[in-house]
């Protein structure tokens, strides 16, 4: 029986969200059956002036999921070949988001967005899923604490072009014991 996270866990600030999804879960359900993997890494995109944030150049067809309410899919294709999911963030009509860049799935690390959306198999089909319904795909909290010491802050990856803002330290990562 799903136990999806609610919508009030994501309606909070961003950096807030995603240092609290490290350690969660994340459940996909689908003709193979039901996928569960704990987050590994996360990486925060906080609104129009995040100049890495997609919702920078203004509201589009692409992000106006970024700009509804929290607990949706963000679902995006880059380089033409590799999806990447995010969770919406914050209030109605402030564009943010978390990007789930690394997930343990039976001791093993699946690590990059792109790869994740593999191995769980998501795809476009998935963008604007409402996360919070327990269908199809969904946050869990297993209740497993992960000490503030275990999880790493760092600067984003890939968003080079993004100037000072690439140097923020809204990459989240938990330290593995291995």
């Amino acid at each position: 029986m799903p136990n999806p996270i609610p919508r009030a866990f994501f309606n909070r600030p961003t950096l807030t969200v995603a240092r609290a999804l490290v350690g969660k879960y994340l459940v996909r359900e689908h003709g193979k059956g039901i996928v569960a993997g704990r987050i590994i890494e996360v990486e925060a995109y906080i609104g129009g002036k995040d100049k890495a944030c997609h919702a920078s150049k203004g509201r589009t067809a692409r992000t106006d999921v970024m700009f509804g309410p929290a607990g949706f899919a963000y679902v995006y294709l880059i380089y033409g070949m590799y999806h990447c999911l995010n969770v919406v963030t914050e209030r109605e009509g402030f564009p943010a988001a978390v990007l789930i860049r690394a997930m343990e799935v039976d001791g093993e690390l699946i690590d990059g967005p792109g790869r994740l959306c593999r191995a769980l198999d998501v795809d476009r089909s998935l963008h604007r899923v409402d996360l919070t319904m327990g269908r199809s795909l969904w946050f869990e909290d297993r209740s497993i604490d992960v000490p503030r010491g275990r999880v790493g802050r760092l600067p984003r990856i890939g968003v080079e072009y993004a100037g000072e803002w690439a140097k923020k330290l809204w990459r989240f990562r938990l330290r593995l014991s291995k």
